[in-house]
């Protein structure tokens, strides 16, 4: 058994966040191992710094944005939910870390491997230091295995500056396997960072059978969705709101949506009206899985979720997030007609009604899944 040290994305309310570390470290126990997944935030996380930021801004009259302080307490409301999931399903959580000193105090755990992955571990803008997802620093230590599992890029170009990419191609050459989330990752990874053998698996959520994820929402009594067409879509705009209202009419099936009231991003946060903000907990969220019969999202693991459940689903294209992600995993399960990139240009209410081979998803998912435990046992053994 090895204690594994999981160095993934900043665990916030982003419901593929946490149920991709969940899956993850599932996964490893399940290999036999002892994992701890890294709390690994930028600075502006620890609540001193968050503070001092606030106080510099008000003194030297800077522009804020309407929610850039939220308080401690809006902030516990915000999160009570996705925090108590955290507390329960990711018990093996470390102590929060902001700095590079923190990361360095891994040293002193007797930590044998580092998993980096899976989620946008490898996009710069999203990482809160990314030499740190290179492993920098463990470069000095000796005897222990690095292993990138499902790591993105979350696009298709390259987005490291020249020192980024010249301190993260020396660190990637102590390495010992290379996975990434999407085929794109595959030329970025050759081109970029001189290494010819990553491989690509499928995101950790998809290692799991959906019987895990419905142990979830039985043990936390989860109570039925209000409807039968799941909506999860991040970004809205007024085309995408008619389109799925003209959806919900053609198949005849209502709608319903796991997200706040109101986005923090879109409205100003009191106390007043603070608990409309708050993320409902993400057994919620799968559970909209279970009771749907068709799902539209513009998330990337909106759709993995629709492809475990078998669920009838549009992807709306999200170029903002990163398409990379959406068209690599539908070409994966040979899905590609179910994203729609352009409303405008139709096709999208065609799809209501087309059906899917769910019996040749599920052999491809079989072998991918297959092909992925065998890349961490294989490379995580003495």
């Amino acid at each position: 058994m090895k204690k594994i040290a999981i160095l993934t994305q900043p665990l916030h309310d982003n419901y593929g966040g946490l149920l991709q570390a969940y899956a993850l470290k599932e996964t490893l126990k399940f290999l036999g191992h002892s994992p701890l997944v890294v709390n690994r935030h930028g600075a502006g996380a620890h609540p001193f710094r968050r503070k001092l930021s606030k106080l510099k801004s008000t003194l030297l009259n800077r522009p804020v944005t309407p929610n850039q302080y939220l308080s401690d307490r809006e902030r516990a409301v915000i999160s009570e939910k996705t925090i108590g999931f955290r507390a329960q399903y990711i018990p093996e959580l470390s102590k929060l870390i902001t700095s590079q000193r923190g990361m360095n105090s891994l040293l002193t755990q007797n930590i044998d491997a580092y998993v980096v992955g899976s989620d946008q571990c490898w996009r710069p803008r999203y990482s809160p230091c990314i030499s740190n997802y290179f492993l920098d620093f463990a470069k000095e230590s000796k005897g222990i295995k690095r292993i990138a599992y499902a790591v993105s890029f979350g696009t298709a170009e390259w987005e490291f500056n020249d020192a980024d990419t010249l301190e993260c191609k020396n660190l990637l050459k102590l390495f010992d396997a290379i996975s990434v989330r999407e085929d794109d990752g595959v030329a970025l990874v050759q081109n970029h960072l001189d290494r010819a053998d990553a491989v690509h698996v499928l995101d950790p959520t998809m290692l799991l059978q959906t019987s895990a994820y419905d142990r979830i929402t039985t043990e936390q009594k989860v109570p039925d969705s209000s409807g039968n067409l799941k909506v999860y879509v991040l970004d809205k705009n007024k085309e995408k709101e008619e389109f799925i209202r003209q959806a919900a009419s053609r198949l005849q099936l209502e709608t319903f949506e796991v997200m706040p009231e109101r986005r923090v991003q879109q409205e100003k946060v009191t106390d007043a009206n603070v608990e409309l903000f708050k993320y409902p907990c993400p057994s919620q969220w799968l559970k909209g899985f279970q009771d749907a019969q068709f799902v539209i999202t513009d998330s990337f693991h909106g759709t993995v979720f629709s492809i475990l459940y078998n669920k009838p689903f549009i992807a709306l294209g999200n170029e903002r997030r990163g398409m990379s992600r959406f068209t690599s995993l539908l070409k994966m399960f040979g899905l590609q007609d179910r994203l729609v990139l352009d409303l405008k240009a139709g096709g999208a209410t065609e799809l209501l009604e087309q059906s899917v081979d769910w019996q040749q998803v599920n052999e491809i998912l079989s072998r991918e899944r297959e092909k992925a435990m065998n890349f961490l046992k294989d490379n995580l053994e003495p």
